[in-house]
């Protein structure tokens, strides 16, 4: 048996997010059906993490075992060859028999990008807002989440998680052209919709529709129940992961 690492990219647009569901087309889904085109055997991918139905990928990992006599180095073209044009696959390369894409990672990173751009090309990747913001202003809203935190608030009630305590190394906001800006959060792990979560609160923080200290408040009381509004996914991107 080969442990096989594959790293790729998606537009998660026209998906209902990546785990995979009965009828429904998913980014983990259209993977293993092209891995059984290519393997001739039931495929089951470990993955870095889930992203919820319309977020994006700028680099996901996923790893499974197969027996197959394929080359391996062969594998990348034919997956493209075979995969709808929304994946994009940018490395396939055995591994350790002990690799796995979930556990074995180091930390994970992702980017939110909001635009004051109300376009159809702008709206597929970033999330509108309707005026510039103030990147200086958002960095000081985001600054109580780095360090170690019960992030028990900051999660959706479906969320499977054993554990809600997590590390965010880093968050921060900066200007990624004229009409856009780029919020980065750096963890160790995140919980379902987290990010989504943190974007939403932020949004409203900034707006003045909650608290400057609301953050601090859900920090210091993970089992009290806070308002907590969700972004919408498009403008969220899976953007790192490091093993």
């Amino acid at each position: 048996m080969k442990n096989i690492r594959i790293s790729y990219q998606y537009d998660g647009s026209e998906f209902y997010g990546f785990q995979r569901q009965p009828g429904l087309r998913t980014v983990q889904g259209e993977l293993e059906k092209a891995l059984k085109i290519i393997t001739k055997e039931e495929v089951n991918l470990v993955s870095a993490g889930r992203t919820d139905r319309g977020v994006h990928a700028k680099e996901q990992v996923s790893n499974f075992f197969t027996k197959t006599l394929v080359p391996v180095e062969k594998m990348t073209r034919i997956l493209n060859a075979i995969l709808p044009k929304d994946i994009v696959v940018m490395e396939v390369k055995e591994v350790p028999e002990e690799f796995n894409a979930r556990f074995s990672a180091i930390y994970r990173a992702y980017e939110y990008y909001i635009t004051n751009e109300n376009t159809p090309f702008r709206n597929r990747f970033a999330t509108y807002y309707p005026e510039e913001l103030d990147v200086d202003k958002i960095n000081k809203i985001l600054k109580p989440l780095i360090g170690v935190h019960d992030f028990n608030n900051f999660r959706l009630s479906d969320c499977g998680s054993n554990t809600t305590v997590r590390e965010i190394y880093i968050a921060s906001c900066e200007k990624k052209d004229e009409k856009t800006i780029g919020i980065f959060i750096r963890g160790n792990a995140f919980l379902k919709s987290q990010i989504r979560i943190i974007i939403g609160l932020v949004l409203e923080i900034y707006s003045g529709r909650l608290p400057e200290n609301y953050l601090e408040k859900m920090l210091n009381n993970p089992e009290k129940e806070f308002r907590k509004p969700v972004a919408e996914p498009n403008g969220l991107h899976l953007a790192e992961i490091v093993y």
